[in-house]
Protein backbone atom coordinates (compact mmCIF):
# COMPACT_ATOMS: atom_id res chain seq x y z
CA UNK A 1 0.00 0.00 0.00
CA UNK A 2 1.63 3.21 -1.17
CA UNK A 3 0.42 6.79 -1.20
CA UNK A 4 1.87 10.20 -1.91
CA UNK A 5 1.49 11.29 1.73
CA UNK A 6 2.26 8.04 3.56
CA UNK A 7 4.48 5.26 2.21
CA UNK A 8 3.54 1.89 3.70
CA UNK A 9 5.83 -1.13 3.38
CA UNK A 10 5.51 -4.70 4.60
CA UNK A 11 8.83 -5.51 6.29
CA UNK A 12 7.88 -9.02 7.41
CA UNK A 13 8.11 -8.65 11.17
CA UNK A 14 6.41 -5.25 11.06
CA UNK A 15 4.74 -2.66 8.86
CA UNK A 16 6.72 0.51 8.16
CA UNK A 17 4.78 3.73 7.52
CA UNK A 18 6.80 6.77 6.43
CA UNK A 19 5.35 10.27 6.43
CA UNK A 20 6.48 11.43 3.00
CA UNK A 21 6.09 15.18 2.53
CA UNK A 22 9.74 16.20 3.04
CA UNK A 23 9.24 19.50 1.21
CA UNK A 24 6.74 20.41 3.99
CA UNK A 25 8.75 18.69 6.75
CA UNK A 26 6.02 16.05 6.69
CA UNK A 27 3.32 18.43 7.91
CA UNK A 28 0.12 16.51 8.55
CA UNK A 29 -2.63 17.39 6.07
CA UNK A 30 -5.93 15.70 5.22
CA UNK A 31 -4.21 13.32 2.81
CA UNK A 32 -2.01 12.06 5.66
CA UNK A 33 -5.04 11.71 7.93
CA UNK A 34 -6.94 9.74 5.27
CA UNK A 35 -3.90 7.51 4.74
CA UNK A 36 -3.58 6.90 8.49
CA UNK A 37 -7.21 5.79 8.65
CA UNK A 38 -6.65 3.43 5.70
CA UNK A 39 -3.56 2.01 7.40
CA UNK A 40 -5.38 1.59 10.71
CA UNK A 41 -8.23 -0.27 9.01
CA UNK A 42 -5.71 -2.72 7.59
CA UNK A 43 -3.89 -3.21 10.91
CA UNK A 44 -7.14 -3.61 12.83
CA UNK A 45 -8.15 -6.42 10.48
CA UNK A 46 -4.68 -7.99 10.37
CA UNK A 47 -2.76 -6.96 13.52
CA UNK A 48 0.96 -6.21 13.03
CA UNK A 49 3.50 -4.09 14.83
CA UNK A 50 3.68 -0.62 13.25
CA UNK A 51 6.84 1.47 12.91
CA UNK A 52 6.23 5.15 12.12
CA UNK A 53 8.93 7.50 10.81
CA UNK A 54 9.30 10.61 8.68
CA UNK A 55 11.20 11.20 5.44
CA UNK A 56 13.94 13.78 4.96
CA UNK A 57 15.26 14.11 8.51
CA UNK A 58 12.05 15.20 10.22
CA UNK A 59 9.19 13.27 11.77
CA UNK A 60 6.44 15.86 11.31
CA UNK A 61 6.70 19.62 11.79
CA UNK A 62 3.04 19.90 12.78
CA UNK A 63 -0.34 20.08 11.12
CA UNK A 64 -0.52 21.76 7.73
CA UNK A 65 -1.07 25.37 8.78
CA UNK A 66 -2.60 26.40 5.46
CA UNK A 67 -5.34 23.80 5.94
CA UNK A 68 -5.60 24.41 9.68
CA UNK A 69 -6.19 28.14 9.16
CA UNK A 70 -9.33 27.39 7.16
CA UNK A 71 -10.86 24.94 9.63
CA UNK A 72 -13.96 26.03 11.52
CA UNK A 73 -15.54 25.33 14.89
CA UNK A 74 -17.38 22.40 13.30
CA UNK A 75 -14.04 20.97 12.14
CA UNK A 76 -12.65 21.34 15.66
CA UNK A 77 -15.60 19.42 17.13
CA UNK A 78 -15.15 16.69 14.50
CA UNK A 79 -11.62 16.06 15.82
CA UNK A 80 -10.09 15.43 12.41
CA UNK A 81 -6.55 14.79 13.68
CA UNK A 82 -7.63 13.66 17.14
CA UNK A 83 -9.70 10.73 15.87
CA UNK A 84 -6.92 9.50 13.61
CA UNK A 85 -4.29 9.65 16.37
CA UNK A 86 -6.60 7.90 18.83
CA UNK A 87 -7.09 5.15 16.27
CA UNK A 88 -3.31 4.78 15.90
CA UNK A 89 -2.93 4.54 19.68
CA UNK A 90 -5.69 1.90 19.88
CA UNK A 91 -4.12 -0.45 17.31
CA UNK A 92 -3.97 -4.03 18.59
CA UNK A 93 -0.19 -4.44 18.31
CA UNK A 94 2.60 -2.09 19.44
CA UNK A 95 3.25 1.18 17.64
CA UNK A 96 6.88 2.37 17.56
CA UNK A 97 7.74 5.92 16.47
CA UNK A 98 11.20 6.94 15.24
CA UNK A 99 11.57 10.64 15.96
CA UNK A 100 14.18 12.87 14.39
CA UNK A 101 14.25 16.55 13.63
CA UNK A 102 11.06 18.59 13.88
CA UNK A 103 8.34 16.74 15.81
CA UNK A 104 6.00 19.60 16.64
CA UNK A 105 2.31 20.34 17.19
CA UNK A 106 0.25 17.66 15.48
CA UNK A 107 3.45 15.78 14.68
CA UNK A 108 4.27 15.59 18.38
CA UNK A 109 0.72 14.44 19.12
CA UNK A 110 1.03 11.66 16.55
CA UNK A 111 4.30 10.69 18.26
CA UNK A 112 2.57 10.65 21.67
CA UNK A 113 0.06 8.16 20.25
CA UNK A 114 2.82 5.56 19.83
CA UNK A 115 3.54 3.01 22.55
CA UNK A 116 7.32 3.33 22.21
CA UNK A 117 9.23 6.40 21.01
CA UNK A 118 12.86 6.33 19.86
CA UNK A 119 14.62 9.66 19.49
CA UNK A 120 17.70 11.17 17.88
CA UNK A 121 20.04 13.98 18.85
CA UNK A 122 18.41 16.17 16.17
CA UNK A 123 14.96 15.83 17.77
CA UNK A 124 12.97 18.93 18.71
CA UNK A 125 9.58 18.04 20.19
CA UNK A 126 6.80 20.15 21.64
CA UNK A 127 3.47 21.87 21.26
CA UNK A 128 3.65 25.54 20.22
CA UNK A 129 -0.07 25.70 19.33
CA UNK A 130 -0.99 28.63 21.66
CA UNK A 131 1.37 30.80 19.62
CA UNK A 132 -0.93 30.13 16.66
CA UNK A 133 -4.11 30.94 18.59
CA UNK A 134 -5.22 27.34 19.25
CA UNK A 135 -4.61 24.57 21.78
CA UNK A 136 -2.93 21.18 21.47
CA UNK A 137 -6.21 19.27 21.20
CA UNK A 138 -5.12 16.05 19.47
CA UNK A 139 -3.67 14.27 22.47
CA UNK A 140 -1.04 16.44 24.16
CA UNK A 141 -3.38 17.74 26.84
CA UNK A 142 -4.00 14.25 28.22
CA UNK A 143 -1.48 11.81 26.74
CA UNK A 144 1.65 13.89 27.41
CA UNK A 145 0.77 14.11 31.10
CA UNK A 146 0.59 10.31 31.24
CA UNK A 147 3.93 9.98 29.45
CA UNK A 148 6.07 12.65 31.09
CA UNK A 149 4.18 13.73 34.21
CA UNK A 150 2.23 16.82 35.19
CA UNK A 151 5.14 19.25 35.45
CA UNK A 152 6.76 18.70 32.04
CA UNK A 153 3.37 18.42 30.34
CA UNK A 154 2.18 21.69 31.86
CA UNK A 155 5.29 23.58 30.82
CA UNK A 156 5.19 22.23 27.28
CA UNK A 157 1.46 22.75 26.73
CA UNK A 158 1.11 26.08 28.57
CA UNK A 159 4.33 27.79 27.49
CA UNK A 160 5.11 26.14 24.17
CA UNK A 161 8.46 24.87 25.45
CA UNK A 162 10.27 22.76 22.85
CA UNK A 163 12.47 19.94 24.12
CA UNK A 164 15.72 18.75 22.58
CA UNK A 165 16.45 15.07 22.13
CA UNK A 166 18.43 14.98 25.38
CA UNK A 167 15.62 16.71 27.26
CA UNK A 168 12.97 14.41 25.77
CA UNK A 169 15.04 11.40 26.84
CA UNK A 170 15.43 12.79 30.38
CA UNK A 171 11.66 13.36 30.54
CA UNK A 172 10.90 9.82 29.39
CA UNK A 173 9.15 10.97 26.22
CA UNK A 174 11.65 8.88 24.27
CA UNK A 175 13.13 5.76 25.86
CA UNK A 176 16.10 5.44 23.48
CA UNK A 177 18.29 8.23 22.09
CA UNK A 178 20.62 7.80 19.11
CA UNK A 179 22.99 9.94 17.11
CA UNK A 180 20.99 9.73 13.89
CA UNK A 181 17.89 8.37 12.23
CA UNK A 182 19.54 5.24 10.87
CA UNK A 183 20.63 4.12 14.34
CA UNK A 184 17.21 4.97 15.77
CA UNK A 185 15.48 3.01 13.02
CA UNK A 186 17.77 0.01 13.65
CA UNK A 187 16.62 0.02 17.28
CA UNK A 188 12.99 0.18 16.16
CA UNK A 189 13.57 -2.83 13.90
CA UNK A 190 15.22 -4.75 16.75
CA UNK A 191 12.25 -4.01 19.03
CA UNK A 192 9.77 -5.04 16.31
CA UNK A 193 11.66 -8.32 15.81
CA UNK A 194 11.57 -8.93 19.56
CA UNK A 195 7.80 -8.44 19.53
CA UNK A 196 7.47 -10.78 16.53
CA UNK A 197 9.04 -13.60 18.57
CA UNK A 198 6.30 -13.34 21.20
CA UNK A 199 2.79 -14.77 21.21
CA UNK A 200 0.67 -12.20 19.32
CA UNK A 201 -2.36 -12.93 21.50
CA UNK A 202 -0.35 -12.30 24.66
CA UNK A 203 1.11 -9.07 23.23
CA UNK A 204 -2.36 -7.81 22.28
CA UNK A 205 -3.73 -8.72 25.72
CA UNK A 206 -0.78 -6.95 27.36
CA UNK A 207 -1.49 -3.80 25.34
CA UNK A 208 -5.16 -3.89 26.34
CA UNK A 209 -4.44 -4.20 30.06
CA UNK A 210 -1.70 -1.57 29.88
CA UNK A 211 -4.22 0.86 28.41
CA UNK A 212 -7.02 0.06 30.84
CA UNK A 213 -7.90 2.62 33.55
CA UNK A 214 -6.65 1.96 37.08
CA UNK A 215 -10.19 1.19 38.23
CA UNK A 216 -10.33 -1.77 35.81
CA UNK A 217 -7.42 -3.55 37.52
CA UNK A 218 -6.95 -6.28 38.60
CA UNK A 219 -10.13 -7.67 37.04
CA UNK A 220 -9.10 -6.85 33.49
CA UNK A 221 -5.77 -8.63 34.02
CA UNK A 222 -7.44 -11.73 35.41
CA UNK A 223 -9.97 -11.86 32.58
CA UNK A 224 -7.28 -11.61 29.91
CA UNK A 225 -5.07 -14.12 31.73
CA UNK A 226 -7.93 -16.62 31.96
CA UNK A 227 -8.27 -16.60 28.18
CA UNK A 228 -4.53 -17.05 27.67
CA UNK A 229 -4.26 -19.82 30.27
CA UNK A 230 -6.59 -21.98 28.15
CA UNK A 231 -4.86 -21.23 24.84
CA UNK A 232 -2.98 -23.97 22.92
CA UNK A 233 -0.16 -21.50 22.26
CA UNK A 234 0.48 -21.02 25.99
CA UNK A 235 0.75 -24.80 26.39
CA UNK A 236 3.02 -25.12 23.36
CA UNK A 237 5.38 -22.34 24.42
CA UNK A 238 5.63 -23.50 28.04
CA UNK A 239 6.23 -27.10 26.95
CA UNK A 240 9.01 -25.95 24.62
CA UNK A 241 10.55 -23.90 27.44
CA UNK A 242 10.57 -26.88 29.82
CA UNK A 243 12.04 -29.16 27.17
CA UNK A 244 14.86 -26.70 26.45
CA UNK A 245 15.55 -26.40 30.17
CA UNK A 246 15.82 -30.20 30.50
CA UNK A 247 18.34 -30.35 27.62
CA UNK A 248 20.78 -27.97 29.28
Amino acid sequence: MTGAALRVEDRGDFVLATLDRPEKRNAIDLAVIDALHELCASLEAHPRTLVLRGAGGAFAAGADIAQLRERTAADARAGINTRAFMRVHALPMPVIAVLEGHTLGGGAELAYSADIRIGTQSLTIGNPEPGLGIIAAAGASWRLREIAGEGIAAEMVLTGRILSGDEAFAAGIVTHLHADGDAAFATAVAIAKRVAALDPAAVQASKRVLGAPRSAHPQVDLTEQAILFDSPEKHRRMTAFLERKQQR
